[in-house]
Protein backbone atom coordinates (compact mmCIF):
# COMPACT_ATOMS: atom_id res chain seq x y z
CA UNK A 1 0.00 0.00 0.00
CA UNK A 2 1.22 3.41 -0.96
CA UNK A 3 0.33 6.62 0.86
CA UNK A 4 1.18 10.19 0.07
CA UNK A 5 1.48 12.94 2.55
CA UNK A 6 -1.45 15.34 2.60
CA UNK A 7 -0.68 18.76 1.19
CA UNK A 8 -0.53 21.41 3.85
CA UNK A 9 -3.77 23.39 3.97
CA UNK A 10 -3.87 27.14 4.30
CA UNK A 11 -6.39 28.80 6.56
CA UNK A 12 -6.76 31.69 4.08
CA UNK A 13 -10.23 31.97 2.55
CA UNK A 14 -10.58 31.36 -1.17
CA UNK A 15 -12.63 33.32 -3.64
CA UNK A 16 -15.23 31.69 -5.89
CA UNK A 17 -12.51 31.07 -8.48
CA UNK A 18 -10.28 29.30 -5.92
CA UNK A 19 -7.83 32.21 -5.72
CA UNK A 20 -6.75 33.61 -2.40
CA UNK A 21 -8.78 36.56 -1.19
CA UNK A 22 -6.54 39.65 -0.85
CA UNK A 23 -5.94 40.92 2.66
CA UNK A 24 -7.06 44.41 1.68
CA UNK A 25 -9.71 45.61 -0.77
CA UNK A 26 -8.33 47.41 -3.84
CA UNK A 27 -8.43 51.21 -3.78
CA UNK A 28 -11.40 52.74 -5.60
CA UNK A 29 -10.59 55.17 -8.41
CA UNK A 30 -13.49 57.62 -8.12
CA UNK A 31 -12.22 59.54 -11.15
CA UNK A 32 -12.99 56.50 -13.29
CA UNK A 33 -16.61 56.63 -12.07
CA UNK A 34 -17.31 60.10 -13.50
CA UNK A 35 -19.78 59.27 -16.27
CA UNK A 36 -19.78 62.86 -17.56
CA UNK A 37 -15.98 63.17 -17.72
CA UNK A 38 -15.97 62.78 -21.50
CA UNK A 39 -18.98 65.03 -22.12
CA UNK A 40 -18.14 68.50 -23.42
CA UNK A 41 -19.01 71.42 -21.17
CA UNK A 42 -21.60 73.69 -22.87
CA UNK A 43 -20.23 77.02 -24.07
CA UNK A 44 -23.05 78.71 -22.20
CA UNK A 45 -22.11 77.10 -18.88
CA UNK A 46 -22.01 79.71 -16.10
CA UNK A 47 -18.52 79.95 -14.60
CA UNK A 48 -19.12 82.86 -12.18
CA UNK A 49 -22.19 84.64 -10.82
CA UNK A 50 -21.28 88.30 -10.17
CA UNK A 51 -23.44 90.79 -8.29
CA UNK A 52 -24.15 92.59 -11.59
CA UNK A 53 -23.99 89.74 -14.12
CA UNK A 54 -22.35 86.51 -15.20
CA UNK A 55 -19.15 85.09 -16.68
CA UNK A 56 -19.78 82.23 -19.11
CA UNK A 57 -17.53 79.32 -20.07
CA UNK A 58 -17.08 80.78 -23.57
CA UNK A 59 -15.48 83.92 -22.12
CA UNK A 60 -18.63 86.02 -22.67
CA UNK A 61 -19.42 88.33 -19.79
CA UNK A 62 -22.97 89.55 -19.20
CA UNK A 63 -22.68 92.55 -16.88
CA UNK A 64 -24.03 96.02 -16.21
CA UNK A 65 -26.87 94.62 -14.12
CA UNK A 66 -28.29 92.56 -16.99
CA UNK A 67 -29.69 89.11 -16.53
CA UNK A 68 -28.85 86.21 -18.83
CA UNK A 69 -31.14 84.08 -20.94
CA UNK A 70 -29.32 80.88 -21.99
CA UNK A 71 -31.10 79.07 -24.82
CA UNK A 72 -29.92 76.49 -27.38
CA UNK A 73 -26.24 77.25 -26.87
CA UNK A 74 -26.72 81.02 -27.14
CA UNK A 75 -26.52 83.67 -24.43
CA UNK A 76 -28.75 86.76 -24.49
CA UNK A 77 -28.75 89.82 -22.26
CA UNK A 78 -32.09 89.76 -20.50
CA UNK A 79 -33.86 92.66 -18.77
CA UNK A 80 -37.39 91.45 -17.95
CA UNK A 81 -37.91 94.36 -15.55
CA UNK A 82 -37.85 96.81 -18.48
CA UNK A 83 -41.09 95.34 -19.84
CA UNK A 84 -42.68 95.55 -16.38
CA UNK A 85 -41.31 98.91 -15.25
CA UNK A 86 -42.00 100.99 -18.39
CA UNK A 87 -40.09 104.00 -17.11
CA UNK A 88 -40.63 103.28 -13.42
CA UNK A 89 -38.28 101.73 -10.90
CA UNK A 90 -37.26 98.16 -11.79
CA UNK A 91 -39.53 95.62 -10.11
CA UNK A 92 -39.94 91.87 -10.41
CA UNK A 93 -42.13 91.22 -7.36
CA UNK A 94 -45.86 91.98 -7.39
CA UNK A 95 -47.97 93.23 -4.46
CA UNK A 96 -48.53 89.64 -3.27
CA UNK A 97 -44.79 88.94 -3.04
CA UNK A 98 -44.78 86.74 -6.14
CA UNK A 99 -42.15 86.93 -8.89
CA UNK A 100 -43.88 88.34 -11.94
CA UNK A 101 -42.72 89.38 -15.41
CA UNK A 102 -44.75 90.11 -18.52
CA UNK A 103 -45.33 87.55 -21.27
CA UNK A 104 -43.16 89.72 -23.57
CA UNK A 105 -40.14 88.85 -21.41
CA UNK A 106 -40.17 85.34 -22.88
CA UNK A 107 -40.06 86.53 -26.51
CA UNK A 108 -36.82 84.71 -27.41
CA UNK A 109 -38.20 81.42 -26.07
CA UNK A 110 -41.19 81.79 -28.39
CA UNK A 111 -38.85 82.02 -31.39
CA UNK A 112 -36.75 78.91 -30.64
CA UNK A 113 -37.72 75.60 -32.20
CA UNK A 114 -37.61 72.99 -30.90
CA UNK A 115 -38.18 74.56 -27.52
CA UNK A 116 -36.34 73.33 -24.47
CA UNK A 117 -38.31 71.01 -22.23
CA UNK A 118 -37.22 72.73 -19.01
CA UNK A 119 -36.64 76.36 -18.04
CA UNK A 120 -34.54 76.94 -14.94
CA UNK A 121 -35.28 80.31 -13.35
CA UNK A 122 -32.68 81.96 -11.13
CA UNK A 123 -34.55 84.72 -9.29
CA UNK A 124 -31.53 86.52 -7.83
CA UNK A 125 -30.48 86.15 -4.20
CA UNK A 126 -33.69 84.44 -3.04
CA UNK A 127 -36.50 82.15 -4.11
CA UNK A 128 -40.06 83.44 -4.51
CA UNK A 129 -43.24 81.84 -5.78
CA UNK A 130 -44.14 82.59 -9.40
CA UNK A 131 -47.27 84.57 -10.11
CA UNK A 132 -50.01 82.59 -11.87
CA UNK A 133 -49.65 84.83 -14.96
CA UNK A 134 -45.90 84.17 -15.21
CA UNK A 135 -46.36 80.43 -14.71
CA UNK A 136 -49.12 80.44 -17.37
CA UNK A 137 -46.90 82.32 -19.86
CA UNK A 138 -44.13 79.72 -19.45
CA UNK A 139 -46.58 76.81 -19.63
CA UNK A 140 -48.09 78.27 -22.81
CA UNK A 141 -44.64 77.84 -24.39
CA UNK A 142 -44.80 74.13 -23.55
CA UNK A 143 -42.03 74.29 -20.97
CA UNK A 144 -41.75 73.05 -17.42
CA UNK A 145 -40.18 75.43 -14.92
CA UNK A 146 -37.86 75.02 -11.96
CA UNK A 147 -37.44 77.99 -9.61
CA UNK A 148 -34.21 78.50 -7.64
CA UNK A 149 -31.98 81.26 -6.37
CA UNK A 150 -29.50 82.29 -9.07
CA UNK A 151 -26.40 80.51 -7.72
CA UNK A 152 -28.19 77.18 -7.50
CA UNK A 153 -29.98 77.75 -10.80
CA UNK A 154 -26.64 78.32 -12.58
CA UNK A 155 -25.23 75.14 -11.07
CA UNK A 156 -28.35 73.15 -11.98
CA UNK A 157 -28.27 74.52 -15.55
CA UNK A 158 -24.59 73.58 -15.94
CA UNK A 159 -25.23 70.02 -14.80
CA UNK A 160 -28.40 69.45 -16.85
CA UNK A 161 -27.04 71.12 -20.00
CA UNK A 162 -23.99 68.84 -19.79
CA UNK A 163 -26.07 65.76 -19.03
CA UNK A 164 -29.09 66.27 -21.30
CA UNK A 165 -27.75 68.72 -23.87
CA UNK A 166 -28.28 72.42 -24.50
CA UNK A 167 -31.37 71.79 -26.59
CA UNK A 168 -33.35 70.31 -23.71
CA UNK A 169 -32.75 72.91 -21.01
CA UNK A 170 -32.73 76.71 -20.86
CA UNK A 171 -31.97 79.16 -18.06
CA UNK A 172 -33.21 82.64 -17.24
CA UNK A 173 -30.98 84.20 -14.59
CA UNK A 174 -31.30 87.43 -12.62
CA UNK A 175 -28.01 88.77 -11.14
CA UNK A 176 -27.36 87.85 -7.49
CA UNK A 177 -27.01 91.53 -6.58
CA UNK A 178 -30.61 92.29 -7.61
CA UNK A 179 -32.48 94.61 -5.26
CA UNK A 180 -36.16 95.29 -5.81
CA UNK A 181 -36.75 98.87 -6.99
CA UNK A 182 -33.01 99.42 -7.55
CA UNK A 183 -31.83 96.66 -9.90
CA UNK A 184 -28.37 95.08 -9.92
CA UNK A 185 -25.61 97.64 -10.29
Amino acid sequence: MHTTAAAPRSNKPLAHNKEAVPAQAPATDFGAMDVLAGAPVPVTAVDVCHADGFQLNSGVRVDGGDGALLVAGEAFRWRPWDAVAAGRRPRLVNAKGQWEVSAESWGVLGMVWPRPDLLILGLGPEIRPLSPATRQAISALGMRVEVLDTRNAASQYNMLATERGIGDVAAALIPIGWKEGVGAK
